[in-house]
């Protein structure tokens, strides 16, 4: 009888044992909700956004954590379906994340922010549609300038630069496409330059023989493009194809690595504004991440992969400011926030956020060549 009592009592004390070490481990854990389009028409720009994040998890654990915790980061794949998206958010929430990285695509992100903000939860975001920070979410952050303010940089460039007087755009008909769509015809509006063809395509596209046709017909002097990843690549490949002569300009995703190895010799030549990109090397932030990015995946990053890193390191720096893990603390130390590149490195430029989580900070104008995005000048921070 001893003996059976006893051996319940050594079980029962083994058990608690286990479950308290279970309970210390998850203690000394945070974890950080990676819920991106790891499949899917954004895969190309989810699993750049997702290794870029976990580069910024592995550095952050080898300087010791956050808040003195190891980082985990689960992944959550959208399949670039935003009621998907919504429900991964949920999970990651229950799953206990302290903060959401993602989405890229910002038709998910207006459907799977109202659940990060039902929960005061902090979300970083890859997605550049203006109405992402107009809805009055304190929650969500972006990790470079919406639409709103690059779509404008790149006024004085179609005005001063190319002189033109008249242009085309051509941009995909989705959450993303509109919102720089429609911000670059008022700009061209205001700056006296004629919109004189406006072709707009789907998401997932894969024919832009008639796209590029109407565009040659219409002779603009240069034409604006504003597409995903692989949409633009096909785009590209089509206006080599037929010859189109004018200059072809976009925002962000036009000369990205992604698209430049779709396209091929294709890309040669295309222009863009980019918040972010990784040749501008002369940014010793910049060049030491693309090195580090290199040497851990075997290929270039993205500007997606940047976004992906700054979006975790800010994480690390803000948590660290409000001194817990608190959302609500958390949203009123971002507010109003700029981070210094010479204090907090890991931002990579000087980066502020306002008081609805819109970005400022330095970018550039690229141009395509051997096989490159290659700076050709630097934009302010507006």
């Amino acid at each position: 009888m001893f003996t059976r009592v006893h051996f319940g009592t050594v079980a029962l004390a083994l058990a608690m044992g286990l479950a308290g070490t279970g309970a210390a481990s998850a203690a000394d854990t945070l974890k950080l909700g990676m819920v991106a389009e790891l499949s899917g028409a954004g895969a190309p720009a989810g699993t750049n956004w997702r290794d870029g994040a976990k580069l910024a998890v592995a550095e952050i654990n080898a300087a010791g954590g956050i808040l003195g915790k190891k980082v985990e980061l689960p992944e959550y794949d959208t399949q670039t379906d935003p009621q998907v998206s919504r429900a991964l958010v949920q999970k990651a929430i229950d799953d206990g994340a302290m903060a959401i990285i993602g989405t890229i695509y910002s038709g998910s992100t207006l459907v799977n922010m109202l659940v990060a903000k039902q929960n005061s939860m902090p979300q970083f975001v890859g997605s550049e549609a203006p109405s992402i920070v107009e809805k009055g979410n304190p929650f969500v952050y972006r990790t470079s300038s919406g639409s709103q303010k690059g779509v404008p940089a790149l006024t004085p460039y179609f005005k001063d630069t190319l002189k033109a007087k008249k242009v085309g755009v051509a941009w995909v008909n989705n959450e993303f496409g509109k919102g720089g769509r429609t911000i670059f015809v008022a700009e061209m509006k205001k700056a006296g330059i004629d919109v004189v063809i406006d072709v707009a395509s789907e998401q997932a596209q894969t024919d832009y023989a008639a796209d590029v046709a109407k565009l040659k017909s219409a002779n603009p002097d240069a034409v604006f493009v504003y597409m995903n990843q692989e949409e633009s690549a096909r785009f590209l490949v089509e206006a080599k194809k037929q010859a189109l002569p004018m200059p072809l300009v976009g925002e962000v995703t036009l000369t990205e690595a992604k698209v430049i190895e779709l396209a091929g010799e294709a890309a040669e030549g295309a222009i863009a504004h980019v918040g972010l990109t990784a040749t501008a090397t002369q940014i010793p932030g910049i060049a030491a991440f693309a090195k580090a990015f290199e040497e851990t995946y075997k290929r270039r990053p993205t500007h997606d992969a940047i976004k992906g890193y700054i979006g975790v390191w800010t994480t690390k720096y803000v948590s660290e400011m409000v001194g817990k893990v608190d959302g609500e603390a958390f949203a009123a130390k971002m507010h109003g926030l700029c981070l210094k590149a010479a204090e907090y490195p890991k931002v990579l430029l000087d980066t502020c956020w306002d008081d609805r989580g819109e970005m400022s900070r330095p970018s550039f104008m690229v141009q395509v060549k051997g096989g490159s995005p290659v700076v050709i000048g630097t934009v302010p921070a507006n």
